[in-house]
Parts: C-alpha cells; sequence; structure tokens
C-alpha cells in the first residue's frame, strides 16, 4: 500500500506543476474556472513571521493554475511575501519536485489592501482534478483581524519563519482544522466546462462528515460529476456554519456575502441553494414570506448574472435542542415554495430524502450524524446522489 501511495504521488507530480516555458497565450476557446473555494470570514487575529501550509482538494482538472488571496476582514493591508503551491504526498510532506513559487504580477510578494482580494499569476503547468493541492504561504507582520475559512474540516499545518519553499514536513510541526488567506483556487479548462457553487450553512460545510476524508455532500457531488464526465466538473463549498440566509451572525449573511462568495468565482453557471435551517429555527420570529423573500434576492442577482438557481427543500430537524412546532411549520412552508413555486430554475428535495418515514419532521437514523441536524457520511452521499446532474448544467446566456 505504501508502494502504491508512491506511484500515485509520482503521477500527480509528472502532470502537476511541471516548469515550463513562459506560457503561450491562452487560447480563446478555454476559460478560467474555479476548483476550489471556501467562504471567507474572520478567523480570529493575524500572527507574524506566521507560515501555513493550506490542504485543499480540487474538483475541476485544467491548466494554469491561480489561486485567490482574501484579506476580506482585514482592517489593515496584508503583505504575504512568499506563497508556493504544490501537491501532496502525506501529511505536511509534498510530492518531491512538486513546490513551485506563485507571483503577483511578476512580483514574489504581494500587499492586499483591508477588505480586497487578489489573484496571482497562472502557474503553468496541469493540475488534476481530485488532488491535494497544498498553498504554502507567509506573512512578516500579519496583524488584527485574519480572513479566511474556520471549519475546514481538514487538517493544515503551521510553521513559525517562512519555509514555504520547503517540500519537507520537519519544520510544519503544527496544525489547523482552518484555511487561512485563501479562499479560490481557479484552472482554465475548454470554454464549454463549467461549475456549481453550493451557497449553505454547516450542513454544504460539512459538520458531522468525517475530518481529511472529503466526505461532505459537495466532496460526493464533485466525484459523481467527474464520473459522469458532465461539462459541470468545478464545485465551490460556500457553507459556513451556522449560517444564516437574511441575517449576519455566523459569518455574513447570505445575502451580504453572496457576490464575493459566489458570483465572484469564474465559471459558475450554477449557484446551489441549500440554506434556511438557521433563519427558522429557535423561535427567531422569521416568517416563511421573509424566507421566500430572501430566497427570491438570490434568485434575482443570479439570474441578473447570467446563472441558474438549483434550490433545495430544508431537511428535517426534529431532535435537535432549537426545534418546535412553529419552527416546523415555517420549514414545510418554504420547502412547499420550493417544490412549487416555478421560482427556481431546478430542485433538489433533500428533505424527501433525508426523512424518516415514520415521522418526517426527523431524519432518518440511518443518515443521522448524531445530533439530528446534521448528517452522517451516509447522508452527505444521499444528498449528492439526489441531485440531478443535469439540472446543475444550465445556461442561461443561450438564445
Amino acid at each position: 500500500m505504501r508502494a502504491a501511495r508512491l506511484t500515485g504521488a509520482a503521477v500527480l507530480a509528472a502532470v502537476f506543476l511541471v516548469p515550463a516555458a513562459p506560457a503561450p497565450a491562452a487560447p480563446a476557446d478555454t476559460h478560467s474556472v474555479v476548483t476550489w473555494g471556501a467562504s471567507a470570514d474572520r478567523i480570529g487575529d493575524g500572527a507574524p513571521d506566521r507560515a501555513y501550509r493550506l490542504v485543499v482538494r480540487t474538483s475541476a482538472g485544467g491548466d494554469d493554475l491561480r489561486v485567490r488571496l482574501s484579506n476580506a476582514f482585514g482592517d489593515r493591508p496584508l503583505t504575504l511575501d512568499s506563497v508556493w503551491a504544490g501537491t501532496r504526498e502525506t501529511g505536511a510532506r509534498l510530492v518531491a519536485g512538486s513546490n513551485r513559487r506563485l507571483t503577483f504580477g511578476g512580483a514574489r510578494s504581494v500587499t492586499i489592501p483591508a477588505g480586497g482580494t487578489v489573484y496571482s499569476d497562472a502557474l503553468p503547468g496541469r493540475l488534476p482534478a481530485g488532488a491535494d493541492l497544498v498553498v504554502s504561504l507567509h506573512s512578516p507582520d500579519a496583524a488584527g483581524p485574519a480572513t479566511g475559512h474556520g471549519m475546514a474540516m481538514q487538517t493544515s499545518y503551521t510553521a513559525q519563519g517562512d519555509h514555504t519553499a520547503e517540500e519537507g514536513a520537519e519544520n510544519w510541526t503544527g496544525t489547523t482544522g482552518s484555511w487561512f488567506y485563501l479562499d479560490a483556487v481557479t484552472v482554465r479548462t475548454p470554454a464549454r466546462t463549467g461549475a456549481v457553487a453550493a451557497l449553505g450553512d454547516s450542513i454544504t460545510d460539512g459538520w458531522q462528515s468525517s475530518g481529511d476524508l472529503n466526505r461532505r455532500w459537495p466532496d460526493y457531488l464533485a466525484r459523481r460529476l467527474e464520473r459522469a464526465g458532465s461539462d459541470i466538473r468545478g464545485v465551490a463549498n460556500e457553507g459556513i456554519s451556522g449560517n444564516k440566509v437574511l441575517a449576519d451572525g455566523a459569518g455574513q449573511s447570505a445575502l451580504n456575502r453572496l457576490d464575493r462568495d459566489v458570483l465572484s468565482l469564474p465559471g459558475v453557471r450554477t449557484v446551489f441553494l441549500f440554506e434556511g435551517v438557521n433563519d427558522l429555527k429557535a423561535d427567531s420570529g422569521v416568517t416563511t414570506a421573509d424566507l421566500i423573500a430572501g430566497y427570491r434576492q438570490v434568485i434575482a442577482r443570479a439570474h441578473a448574472a447570467d446563472m441558474c438557481v438549483v434550490g433545495a427543500t430544508i431537511a428535517p430537524f426534529k431532535g435537535w435542542c432549537e426545534w418546535n412546532a412553529a419552527a416546523e411549520a415555517v420549514r414545510e412552508g418554504v420547502n412547499e415554495f420550493v417544490r412549487t413555486s416555478g421560482d427556481f430554475d431546478a430542485f433538489t428535495d433533500f428533505d424527501r430524502i433525508l426523512r424518516s418515514p415514520y415521522d418526517p419532521a426527523r431524519m432518518l437514523p440511518v443518515f443521522d450524524g448524531g445530533d439530528h441536524l446534521h448528517p452522517s457520511d451516509k447522508g452527505m452521499q444521499a444528498m449528492a446522489d439526489a441531485v440531478d446532474l443535469s439540472a446543475l448544467d444550465c445556461d442561461r446566456t443561450s438564445p
């Protein structure tokens, strides 16, 4: 098994981030598509002379990798003086020869203004689908609010001092369950290839799925799309644990983060909206009409950006501490809207897939991650299997 893992790693090294001559102009029949994404939020304070080795899983394969770095929640400029990308062998160790420096307008260092984002220059070479991409970055003087994604469900690594160019794991002795400063990775693909962005809360973020195994429902969806040979290959997971459609709290609301986290991502053809349970639970006072109005705003803004919107029914959560009959009534009313209004371009009925036939307000035990709100790995896979892949391959720009 050890030999098999090394053989697979060698294959990745052969096709990904191989040093190349200056790239020619991109062909006109290609475009940029997001292959990984994670919603930005404030995650504590920045630390000077700290390096992060961030592990992410790609969806769409393609050429000319670029990373998007974010200082969206910073209150001062953020300088990153060394950023590298490679593929992982195991733990914090990279495949030999895969680690390469990223530049920004030709420079090795970049300063991102408070509230801003920046893309790296394209890195010539092929990045496969389903690869463990590792982005290593260092800031000499980070301070103040740090931007990133708190609940990664993936172990990444930290070091004191700049060890970003190293492929070994010796100096990467710390671990973190968050992604710092990185919120998107893109590749160049044939123009027919598109992506879907999953806008959601902790269920989309992957809570109660198995950590470090990529078993969030969008991960299962990405693997289905790849196996099916769909023109939709990119999957961006834009879930935030505790997030709401209507109100800020655990991250900015879906309405307030929609532009940055979804509409700005290249190649997104379809928005998959699965959110609302945090709005309606715990005697929040949010009505069916309130949540429907929020959904309609997401739909209108996505349509204005020539994107389709697939809606999902809110899953059952009886047994969770904040469930009550009033919240259940709102959930049922919202789900009826999702199924019958025709406002969405398509819908997926997660409620029907996950609910118990004996008590429709409760999740089927085999899919329950244990808290009666978040699905298990089996539940996550059942959700992904329920998605009509053809509904994701939508193009509102066609005549």
